[in-house]
Parts: structure tokens; C-alpha cells; sequence
């Protein structure tokens, strides 16, 4: 790469930034446009990738005077990635909000809900060649539930982010103490959500930005890594045609307009998962573990979630661990009013739902009840060939227990609005965003009558699969009979009295248990559930610094990695399973991570 040139460096808060080695900017084509990188500005670092975790390396980076180029595929309107259309969860332990709404909590807690889900189970030997693909994984996992049990939630605060008073239990677990799941709420929710937790990092970058440390290069798609004597020292990529009109999320266009090679002495990949690269999801689909990989399914992240950087970096010489690691959910619905192709929203259910599968049968223990069991679910949905489910419920229900994913189906909270919220959230009837998905949606069914109902959901059954009215009412009225005490031995009719004990749920989340067939509770109303990608758990491994690993276990000098492309952390930091609100977190604590080792 160039040499070194020397010149005068900015000042941030005063003080005065050293300013390194120039490593220029190398256009095999130049660029002809507003896209076009500054060939003065001299990086210390390159970050692949501004979503979350691109942005809190950049600002860890940039704390200490070091500057940061920032390549980003999309426009500067997608600044954030993923994180901005989250619901903004975050997972803390023993917090004060846990404390106020009267749950125990502890790190030992924690750590005993996160070993139970992780089931890591490919530890090896030593550090070397034989360390097995959840060596760095499992202890970034300890090390992830210290950081959220002690300075994560000082860390936030510091930056400004507020949690709502109020604690989410997502992931309840599969019903065994030593098992998957949450022994107690921990899904602390971002007052502001995704836009918010994004915000606190994006402001201070653009101040840096401002101050002459920091530069975004638009457009730029690095298509492969550049290693010299065993060291990454650079990327070189196309620069894309420009897209500056097109909002946040939507699709854009992959024309090449130039090429491009730039040099930094380190380079951070953060460019995030698989999960809108459908066929990289089916070839590395968990089949044995989970069941069939999916026919039909829908996007829970915008198309420029594609993971190429994943086999890029594998090709420059680092590791890819868990491959066959993903997080999909199964309660996803088509959206009726899209952003990118194939958009799905989640629902995030209460546990009172009647949950059947393609074939009317009810699912069956914790993993059927609603919000309980991801991939216990899962395994059940596909065990039947078919890849949707249903939630047979009633309006009560509905109003009480459904929320959807996404900053933007979440108005009063990602506006800061109290006035709204308050309104949405605990005046009679569901949510607006609720209600439009449950008159526009192509997966809801809504009905009066029973048998108006089945016949509603057997129109838009896929695969030729019939339901029997006579076998789902009869399911239905033997839980029914179950509400008419205040115990029981239906394992879901036992979580929802359960649920309803946590403060939260019962104000919240959880309806009174009623009869679905109780006409007082009406209408009914089915939702075909669709399955929805979203996370990628497994990826580049790293050590503790965010260092890429080698094969033979030794860093790769140059190259780190965070977020979601390195498993959030080590390659698989979640395991086969994971316990929500980690996601952001992960992103945070990663990027940390890489930052401050980059600093150093």
C-alpha cells in the first residue's frame, strides 16, 4: 500500500488527535460521483458494514483519536442496518426496572438459562486446531452475561438510552430448570426502540464525522479482503450505482458503476447475516436438528441482509464456525404494506393462543405454548412436512397479548409517545398496527362462527391440507374445560396462570384465561403462521479482542470482526439457542469489543 505522508490531525473535545501512517486509497476505476472516498483521508481503520455494530466500533475507535472509513453497500439512509427496525430489546440482569417490578434475578441466574440454551456441545481441545466451534463461543457468552449483569445497562445510560419501566418475558423457556429458556423476565424494552439504540451511537460517529475522524464511503460493496505477508491490509470492492432517493430498507439497485481498492492497518467486518439469502439459509439449514429447511418462507431483514461477507472473508483466510446455527422464528405474517421483498413481521405472542399445526393438530408441552420455545416449535411445525402453523384465538386475546416486531409497527413507543402509549397499550381493543394486520393481513382469518372460521383457514391453506373441523373443535373445547379452575394439568393453561404472576404480563401481556369458544370473548380469529428468518448464530470466529481466528486457531494480524457476521461474538455466542433482547446487545458488546482492541 502507499506510504506514509504526515499532516496536521483534528481535535476532538479539545484535545489533539495523532494522526497515523496515510494508507491511500487505490482506485482501479475511479469512481465518478458523489460516492467517491476522499483519497487524502487516512484511515487507521476500515469498518465493513454501518449497522450496529459497524457504528459502536467506529465510536470506540474514534474515542481515542483513531479514524475510521466506513463502507456501506446501502445509502447513508440505512445507517444502523438492522437495529433500526428492531423493537430495541435488551437483555440485563438484576436491573433496576427487574428490581421494581419484584423479580429475582442474578447473574448465576442468568448464566445457568444461557449454558441450559446454548447446549454448547462442540468443545474441543486446547486453542489450537482442536478447540472444537464453540470454544471462543462459549466464552463469549460468560464473558456477554458478566457485561449484561454489571456495566452494560451503566454503559447505555451513559449514552443516553432509557429502558421502559415495564420487563418483557420472551423465551420462557421448555419447561425443565436446567433447560432452554428464561427463568425470569429479562427483555428490558428501549424507550425510543430500534431508531433509539441506534441513535445513541450514529450521533456521537457523526460528530467525529464533523470533527474530520470519521468518513462513510456510500455504495461501496467490498467484494474481496486484501492480505499481504499473512496481514489483512485493505478491501477492494465495486462502487454501486447511485441510490440516494431510495427510503431506508427498500431494495436497491446492484448495477456497478467503478471499482475500488483502499488500504487501512486494520479492517473491522460487520456486514451482518444471512437472512434474506434464502439459498444460503436452506444449504446450511439445521435438517437433522430442526426438520426440513422450509419451502415457503418470508424475510424478517431487508434485502441487502445477503451474507457475503461471510464466504469473502472465509476466502481471505479466516474461520467460519456453526454454520448450521440460525435464528428463525415461526409466527411470522406476510406484511400487508412492505418495505422489502418478501417482508415479514413477527408476532411476539402472549402465551394464551391455541397453537396447531398444518394438520390441526395441537402442539404439544412448552414448546406450544406461544413465546415459550423457538426451536422447540419449530421441530414440531416441520416434523409434519409443511412449513405453517396456526394460533386459533379470540378477540380478547388479541387485544391483550399481540405485538408485532418492528420499530415501525410500534408508533407510541418508537416515538416517545406516553399519551399514545397509554392509549394503545391498556385502553380496550388491540393496537392500531394490530388491528391492520387483522384486517388487511392475508394470514388472518376472522370470524363469527366456528365452522366460518375452519373454512376461512382451509381457503388459505397451501399444500392441499385440509383441516377437520370436528378433530380442532374438539381440541379446543378439552383445553377449554381446563379454565374452569384456577389450576389444572394442561401445560398451557398452566403457563398462562403462570405468566400472569409476573406484574408485566398481568397488566400487559396476559389476558384473563377464558374459553375460546365463549362467544363473550369474540370473534374468533385464526392467523396462519409462516416461517420467518432472521438471525444468523454462527460466523466468523474471534477471540475476546474480536480478532479473526484461523483454522489453526491463531489471529488473523489486521482482521476483526463483530456483530451478527461473527455470531455476536466468537462465532456462536448464543449456541443453538438464543434468549432475546441478546441480539442488540450482542451487536454492542461485540463491537465494543472490536473497537476498543482496534484503539489499543
Amino acid at each position: 500500500m502507499a506510504g506514509a505522508t504526515c499532516g496536521t490531525g483534528p481535535t476532538v473535545h479539545g484535545a489533539p488527535v495523532a494522526v497515523g501512517p496515510v494508507w491511500q486509497a487505490r482506485a482501479v476505476t475511479q469512481p465518478v460521483s458523489e460516492y467517491a472516498v476522499d483519497p487524502t483521508f487516512a484511515p487507521d481503520v476500515i469498518v465493513v458494514g454501518a449497522g450496529l455494530a459497524g457504528l459502536v466500533a467506529t465510536y470506540e475507535a474514534t474515542r481515542t483519536g483513531k479514524k475510521v472509513l466506513v463502507l456501506e453497500q446501502e445509502n447513508r439512509a440505512n445507517l444502523g442496518g438492522q437495529a433500526f427496525w428492531s423493537l430495541g430489546g435488551l437483555f440485563f440482569i438484576d436491573s433496576p426496572e427487574q428490581r421494581r417490578m419484584g423479580i429475582k434475578d442474578s447473574r448465576e441466574l442468568a448464566w445457568q438459562d444461557w449454558q441450559g440454551s446454548a447446549a454448547f456441545d462442540r468443545i474441543g481441545e486446547g486453542d489450537g486446531p482442536e478447540r472444537g466451534e464453540d470454544h471462543w463461543g462459549s466464552r463469549w457468552a460468560e464473558a456477554y452475561v458478566d457485561f449484561a449483569a454489571t456495566e452494560k445497562r451503566d454503559y447505555l445510560r451513559g449514552l443516553g438510552l432509557k429502558s421502559l419501566t415495564f420487563v418483557g418475558w420472551a423465551e420462557r423457556g421448555d419447561g425443565s430448570a436446567s433447560g432452554h429458556g428464561n427463568s425470569v423476565p429479562r427483555f428490558h424494552l428501549t424507550w425510543g426502540t430500534g431508531p433509539e439504540v441506534v441513535r445513541v451511537f450514529l450521533e456521537p460517529v457523526e460528530a467525529a464525522e464533523a470533527a474530520g475522524l470519521v468518513r462513510f464511503g456510500f455504495r461501496h460493496r467490498v467484494d474481496d479482503l486484501v492480505v499481504e505477508d499473512g496481514a489483512c491490509v485493505g478491501v477492494r470492492g465495486s462502487v454501486l450505482a447511485a441510490d440516494d432517493a431510495l427510503p431506508r430498507g427498500v431494495a436497491s439497485s446492484r448495477e456497478v458503476a467503478a471499482e475500488f481498492e483502499l488500504g487501512a492497518p486494520a479492517v473491522i467486518v460487520t456486514s451482518g447475516g444471512i437472512g434474506h439469502n434464502f439459498e444460503l439459509m436452506r444449504a446450511n439449514w439445521p435438517t437433522e436438528r430442526v426438520g426440513p429447511a422450509p419451502e415457503h418462507m418470508i424475510a424478517g431483514v431487508p434485502a441487502h441482509v445477503d451474507g457475503r461477507m461471510l464466504a469473502i472473508t472465509e476466502a481471505a483466510g479466516a474461520n467460519l464456525v456453526n454454520k448450521d446455527r440460525m435464528w428463525a422464528y415461526v409466527e411470522g405474517i406476510h406484511n400487508w404494506d412492505p418495505v422489502w421483498p418478501n417482508h415479514a413481521i413477527r408476532i411476539l405472542p402472549g402465551p394464551s393462543s391455541m397453537w396447531f399445526d398444518a394438520d390441526g393438530h395441537r402442539l404439544t408441552g412448552m414448546s406450544g405454548v406461544p413465546g415459550a420455545d423457538s426451536i422447540g416449535s419449530m421441530k414440531q411445525v416441520l416434523a409434519t412436512g409443511a412449513d405453517y402453523s396456526w394460533f386459533v384465538l379470540t378477540q380478547s386475546i388479541i387485544e391483550k397479548e399481540f405485538a408485532l416486531s418492528g420499530s415501525e409497527q410500534n408508533p407510541d413507543w418508537t416515538d416517545k409517545d406516553l399519551r399514545l402509549m397509554l392509549k394503545e397499550r391498556l385502553a380496550k381493543g388491540a393496537t392500531s398496527p394490530v388491528e391492520a394486520f387483522k384486517e388487511h393481513g392475508e394470514d388472518f382469518v376472522v370470524a363469527t362462527d366456528f365452522d366460518e372460521l375452519v373454512a376461512g383457514m382451509n381457503r388459505i391453506a397451501r399444500g392441499g391440507r385440509v383441516l377437520d373441523a370436528d378433530l380442532l373443535r374438539r381440541q379446543i373445547e378439552e383445553r377449554d374445560r381446563q379454565i374452569d379452575n384456577p389450576f389444572g394439568k394442561d401445560a398451557q393453561v398452566m403457563a398462562i396462570h403462570n405468566a400472569r404472576r409476573d406484574r408485566t404480563g398481568k397488566l400487559m401481556r396476559v389476558a384473563k384465561p377464558h374459553k375460546i369458544l365463549d362467544p363473550a370473548h369474540g370473534p374468533l380469529i385464526a392467523v396462519r403462521l409462516n416461517i420467518l428468518s432472521r438471525k444468523t448464530l454462527g460466523g466468523i470466529e474471534t477471540n475476546l479482542d474480536s480478532q479473526v481466528i484461523r483454522p489453526d486457531g491463531t489471529p488473523f494480524p489486521g482482521l476483526y470482526a463483530a456483530g451478527e457476521v461473527a455470531g455476536f461474538g466468537g462465532g456462536g455466542v448464543h449456541g443453538h439457542n438464543a434468549l432475546e433482547g441478546t441480539f442488540l446487545g450482542g451487536c454492542i458488546f461485540s463491537g465494543r469489543a472490536a473497537g476498543r482492541s482496534v484503539a489499543r
